[in-house]
């Protein structure tokens, strides 16, 4: 018999739990759109968004998911032939490079698998082959949604510089953007792209790119850059009309007021601890169902390359798809599903999941998913270790002082 009826929990790497305070803000009618309280709320919005990148330089706001930044991203970089080097360390990297190329955009991808950061001492060196500067930008994901691996943005810095190369350095944070530490200006980012329904906990529909003074001044004549996806318009067109080429997106405004509220009262950095420490608590959990049956493990070795935002795993087809559907159907906590592991024709497929922790989420909801996932291991029969659920209680005891 279900025990699921109640207020649902959302364990899934986006969208994330929506806070009742953005829910309220989003619920009223529209708004004036050519004067008044709306144009007042929206240019209370750019400095927060700097804050949270951790940047001076521009922001543009797009309406659309992820993807949409990317093409936003691509269509200001480059122009058609030339080239973009590409890091991808799990299925959002291959997809970032797939939108470039299809837009007209020569790319080379640096294919570091599943389950591995990027090998920095590859990347200097297709750089340093690349005397003629060819290469326009590096694109890299700083939290691939899909494998989990977060890579080191300081620590690529460090090695385009040690290169010697031009290239520009674009990131993308739609998985990462608060919740795991990121710093735009200090560590050399000329362009980020992010999207506002994980760590800014808005429902979706609206995406960013940031963008630093110096890429606009190199990326000013891009032959990809069509009306609607200039971000020049959106940072410098004298009409309010001209931040979205159109209507803006009234509700979503509202609701990222909210939420940008919610992480300036927090602040930046607590936000950044609750994430890391809400995942190593998931991490302890791990660590102890795994002693118990191999089979069970997160895709990365790692805690160094993980990020604080999601967790992937594999519990051992099709244990991982048994568990998913116990946990909603019998205790309403939703996880979310192996992506880029395996076909979904592939009975491999069944065999992986991940846990999202990203946004608004504190200790009891980490907490009672844990133990949601441990009773389903128990009533499924899966094999696991014991002491998951001490283990994961002492790190977040510890996070807490």
């Amino acid at each position: 018999m279900s025990l699921a009826n109640g207020r649902p929990y959302l364990a899934i790497p986006g969208p994330s739990v929506i806070p009742d305070r953005v829910l309220r803000a989003m619920h009223q009618g529209s708004p004036n759109i050519y004067e008044g309280p709306l144009i007042a709320l929206v240019e209370s919005l750019w400095p927060d968004l700097r804050m949270v990148a951790g940047t001076t330089g521009h922001v543009a706001m797009y309406i659309g998911n992820g993807h949409a930044a990317w093409e936003a991203a691509n269509a200001n970089m480059f122009s058609r032939g030339e080239k973009a080097l590409v890091l991808a360390t799990g299925q959002f990297g291959t997809s970032w490079a797939n939108s470039a190329r299809a837009m007209g955009v020569e790319v080379e991808v640096l294919d570091f698998g599943k389950s591995s950061p990027a090998d920095f001492t590859r990347v200097e060196e297709v750089l340093r082959a690349d005397p003629k500067g060819r290469i326009k930008a590096v694109l890299t994901t700083q939290v691939d949604t899909a494998s989990s691996i977060r890579t080191d943005i300081a620590g690529l810095r460090r090695s385009m510089d040690a290169a010697g190369h031009s290239a520009l350095l674009a990131v993308d944070c739609i998985a990462s953007l608060g919740c795991d530490e990121f710093r735009m200006d200090d560590w050399g980012v000329d362009v980020m792209v992010a999207a506002c329904q994980k760590g800014l906990m808005t429902p979706p529909g609206v995406s960013f790119v940031w963008f630093s003074e110096a890429a606009r001044l190199r990326c000013g004549h891009s032959d990809l850059a069509t009306p609607y996806w200039a971000w020049g318009p959106r940072i410098d067109g004298p009409e309010f009309w001209q931040h979205w080429d159109g209507t803006a997106p009234t509700s979503h405004l509202f609701g990222l007021r909210a939420a940008l509220d919610m992480i300036r009262e927090e602040g930046l950095p607590q936000v950044w601890h609750r994430h890391r420490v809400l995942a190593g608590a998931v991490w302890a959990a791990f660590d102890c169902w795994s002693a118990g049956n191999p089979a069970i493990a997160m895709n990365v070795a790692n805690p160094a390359d993980r990020a604080h935002s999601v967790t992937a795993a594999r519990f051992g087809a099709p244990h991982a798809t048994r568990l998913r559907a116990w946990c909603e159907k019998q205790a309403g906590v939703t996880l979310g599903i192996g992506l880029g592991m395996a076909a979904s024709t592939d009975p491999a497929y069944h065999g992986f999941l991940r846990v999202g922790h990203m946004g608004h989420v504190n200790a009891h909801m980490v907490l009672g998913a844990l133990a949601v996932m441990e009773a389903g291991e128990v009533a499924l029969d899966i094999p696991h270790g014991s002491g998951a659920l001490a283990a994961a209680a002492k790190v977040v005891a510890k996070g807490a002082l």
